[in-house]
């Protein structure tokens, strides 16, 4: 009953955040682009506030001294909501790939564009993997680090991993090292329950795989180190 009462309130409390955030962020829009993400990381920091403040959620970030300089792909896993604002906090100029459904929405799609998110219209299949790719080759040459989550979708703790080609893809056309995370987030923010369960997300960031690998060792290497590491936190197949 404290789990569900603790879950209500803080659910409430989120909302109105992005409705508050949502108004304070109209003016960023006339601002350079990196008043918008650095507005997001203060999102971020609400979030991750009001998690540990309702509902005992805390988060520890292991292996930050292996985050390399410079632009970068970064593939997570990804389980439920929580690591599309948290993981904005890790790096200097972070950018995610998104659908391009949420473009659409009034104000927050605007603000997303104002953050010069890559937006990928799943529907057009080839035609979107090209045009992805080359508008995340035009943000790394500015130094960012691309935020993408390779199976595509969140996945429950435990369900078997369905990496996409697009990573793939994305890894042999950029020629910049790959940073994949590991992380356990779907134990206590779940894919497609309101409830928030108390404990500690742990967030594990592993070896850069350097450019330069064929597709195949580079995919095979990938899933490897992720699943292995998110095994290890408890929130996938061992």
């Amino acid at each position: 009953m404290v789990i569900i009462l603790r879950s209500i309130l803080f659910n409430i409390l989120f909302y109105l955040s992005i409705l508050f955030y949502l108004v304070v962020a109209l003016p960023f829009v006339f601002l350079p682009y990196r008043a918008m993400v650095g507005l997001g990381k203060v999102w971020a920091c609400t979030n991750l506030w009001l998690l540990r403040t309702v509902c005992g959620i805390g988060v520890e970030f292991r292996g930050r001294d292996r985050i390399p300089p410079g632009p970068l792909i970064v593939a997570s896993k990804h389980q439920s909501s929580w690591e599309t604002f948290a993981l904005l906090l890790l790096f200097a100029e972070p950018t995610y790939i998104v659908k391009r459904e949420l473009m659409w929405i009034p104000f927050f799609g605007w603000y997303l564009w104002k953050a010069r998110v890559v937006p990928v219209d799943r529907g057009a299949r080839l035609q979107a993997l090209f045009r992805m790719t080359a508008r995340v080759i035009r943000e790394l040459k500015q130094g960012r680090q691309i935020i993408i989550f390779p199976e595509g979708t969140r996945r429950a703790p435990g369900a078997a991993p369905a990496y996409k080609y697009g990573i793939t893809h994305i890894y042999a056309a950029a020629g910049v090292p790959c940073l994949p995370v590991a992380l356990n987030s779907g134990l206590f923010w779940g894919r497609r329950s309101f409830k928030r369960y108390p404990g500690t997300i742990e967030v594990e960031i592993l070896d850069p795989i350097p450019p330069g690998l064929d597709k195949s060792a580079f995919i095979a290497r990938l899933t490897h180190d992720i699943e292995t590491a998110t095994a290890r936190l408890g929130g996938g197949t061992s």
